[in-house]
């Protein structure tokens, strides 16, 4: 079923289930109306009549209780009460002891011991569905009574009513009612029904709109100034025709920035190609010349195959991966001299990765991106990195030291001064400005030669360790200070079967040096969190702890040499770390947030 039936077929329910609720609570009003006020006109009837037999009974003193109760006057005036109100069965006189009824304004009733229920009762506490089923379906009569005597009770005066004499005038009222239910109801289904038609209307002109631009046809419909309506149908459809107008002003600038990603791109050292989802090269920029010795230009429209023959290893592996839809990510694959459409290295380094359809497009990948890279010229561009990376590190250094240098040639130089002072004044005794003079040198020398110690060349003894055994070995080193600290300590492994290629001693001093601080930060204990994991090249480490954390304020300056918060630290630990991962081509870095604890990640190159 259409969306548009079921809106329309969902409107028509509603309004029938509205018009039918408003309906039932009409009738159940007019339904209770009617009660009260028979019970009402019931009960005047009842008090005229307890007069009439009060007055007969004192008339007639002369006779006895029954003959006075069938007194034809007093009959003749109750009949006339009973035509007063439809409803009313008949006015009984009842003994209060034996329930018999003496008296009755119906001859068949005397002498009987009917017993029925109290009309009040139904009137004022039954439910709506109990009333409407006595006064449209139910047989039976139901009563109002009053006791006469003085000391006790003699008889009832009853009034006896009987629904099914209301039932005629009820049914016509309930009748008119119910015709003007089912208009309400057809004139309902009608205004739904001509509604849902020109939303859905409107609604459809919008989607007709869109089916076009999404054919290329933007040149849409533009409504006049004077049409342009204000309600929200109106002004999606001008929005969607401003949508056309841009989406056609689109095409033309799809073009210049192709153009602007492929002058981008020609400085790229890499060659890189997009394939379509028939496996036609579509675009061609980078070092394109370098790898094929052929002009870019002579290489859009060609098939994958064409450009990367599967009898060789690259175009083998690229045919795989194009088929399986499995990415590579730099594969070193030989290139052999017998391979005439290649010119450049012998050796390239393959990624290929498969281009996913747009959200609500085709299940099937739309195109594969292949790019070659030259080793060579990676390599270049890691040893440059690196060199930074290290220039940044001995300017870390190198800041620590100064500060820690300047320190003591301040203090040294001011008491100079002071004992300058004193013997230009023939005071010579310096004594106390000569041993501060000869500390501060000792500790400068002990600065120094700190310093020539962290920055002496390391012989690193390099070996294939897996990383989780690593993990292992640390937390076991760890844990005596753990338990002693009421430290609980969890590991997550997530690299199995991935080795590093590291110094195990370092490695595990400079993990160990985190720790520690780790755990220093946590006098009161707390939480020790090792995760090992690895992505396709890189292995990672995270050490967390529940700590403190790190104010924003020292954040840059963990690293460097010397540099410490607490009141024996020697500064030393964090900045040996640092040049320990940085000698093994890896990287370390944090992440802190005051009260909650810091993370510190170390990423180490995967063992080949």
């Amino acid at each position: 079923m259409k969306l548009q039936a079921k809106v329309t077929l969902g409107s028509m329910l509603l309004a029938i289930i509205i018009v039918v609720l408003v309906s039932g609570v009409d009738v159940g009003s007019f339904m209770d109306f009617q009660l009260q006020s028979t019970l009402e006109r019931a009960a005047g009837i009842k008090d005229v009549a307890m007069g009439a037999v009060i007055e007969t009974l004192n008339r007639r003193q002369d006779v006895s209780l029954r003959e006075k109760l069938r007194d034809p006057e007093l009959k003749q005036k109750l009949v006339k009460l009973t035509g007063s109100l439809n409803g009313v069965l008949s006015i009984d006189m009842v003994s209060a002891e034996n329930g018999e009824v003496m008296a009755s304004t119906l001859t068949d009733r005397v002498n009987t011991k009917d017993t029925e229920p109290d009309f009040s009762r139904l009137v004022r506490q039954a439910s709506w569905f109990e009333k409407l089923n006595v006064l449209l379906f139910k047989h039976g009569y139901y009563m109002l009574q009053d006791p006469v005597g003085v000391s006790s009770t003699l008889f009832w005066v009853r009034v006896v009513i009987s629904p099914v004499l209301i039932r005629p005038s009820l049914k016509e009222t309930l009748y008119q009612k119910a015709e003007v239910a089912t208009l309400c109801v057809a004139g309902a289904v009608l205004l739904t029904f001509l509604f849902s038609m020109a939303l859905f209307r409107s609604l459809g002109n919008i989607g007709h709109m869109l089916d076009r631009a999404a054919s290329g046809e933007y040149e849409l419909e533009v409504l006049p100034s004077d049409k342009i309506a204000t309600d929200e149908l109106s002004v999606m459809a001008s929005k969607v025709n401003l949508l056309g107008q841009r989406l056609r002003g689109a095409q033309f600038e799809v073009s210049d920035l192709r153009g602007n990603i492929d002058h981008l791109l020609q400085d790229l050292e890499d060659a890189v190609f997009i394939f379509n989802r028939e496996l036609r090269l579509v675009f061609a920029s980078g070092s394109v010349e370098k790898f094929f010795g052929r002009e870019r230009s002579d290489l859009p429209g060609q098939s994958i195959s064409s450009l990367f023959p599967p009898s060789a290893t690259l175009g083998l592996l690229v045919a795989q991966s194009s088929q399986t839809g499995r990415a590579i990510r730099n594969r070193r694959v030989p290139v052999a001299v017998a391979n005439q459409s290649l010119s450049g290295p012998a050796i390239v380094l393959l990624s290929v990765d498969i281009l996913e359809s747009l959200p609500g497009g085709p299940a099937a990948p739309s195109g594969v991106l292949v790019r070659l890279s030259d080793p060579e010229a990676q390599r270049k561009i890691n040893r440059e990195l690196q060199t930074a990376d290290r220039l940044s590190a001995i300017s870390r250094i190198s800041s620590g030291v100064a500060h820690e240098v300047k320190n003591p040639l301040n203090a040294i130089l001011l008491h100079v001064e002071v004992a300058r002072s004193k013997l230009s004044r023939g005071d010579t005794n310096v004594a106390e400005q000569m041993d501060i003079i000869s500390r501060e040198i000792l500790r400068l020398d002990r600065v120094v030669r700190t310093f020539l110690d962290f920055t002496r060349p390391v012989e690193l003894r390099m070996d294939n360790i897996p990383l989780q055994e690593l993990v292992r070995e640390v937390v076991d080193l760890a844990r005596p200070q753990t338990e002693a600290g009421n430290i609980q300590v969890s590991v997550v492994l997530e690299a199995e079967g991935v080795e590093v290629r590291v110094d195990r001693d370092l490695l595990k001093q400079a993990m160990l040096n985190v720790v520690v601080n780790a755990i220093q930060a946590m006098p009161e204990g707390g939480e020790l969190l090792f995760e090992a994991t690895a992505t396709e090249d890189t292995a990672e480490l995270r050490i967390s702890d529940s700590g403190a954390g790190i104010s924003d304020d020292l954040r840059d300056k963990i690293f460097r040499l010397y540099f410490s918060t607490k009141q024996q630290g020697s500064g030393i630990g964090l900045a040996m770390t640092f040049r320990i991962v940085q000698l093994h081509d890896g990287t370390i870095d944090f992440t802190s947030e005051p009260g909650k604890g810091t993370t510190f990640l170390i990423r180490l190159p995967i063992a080949v």
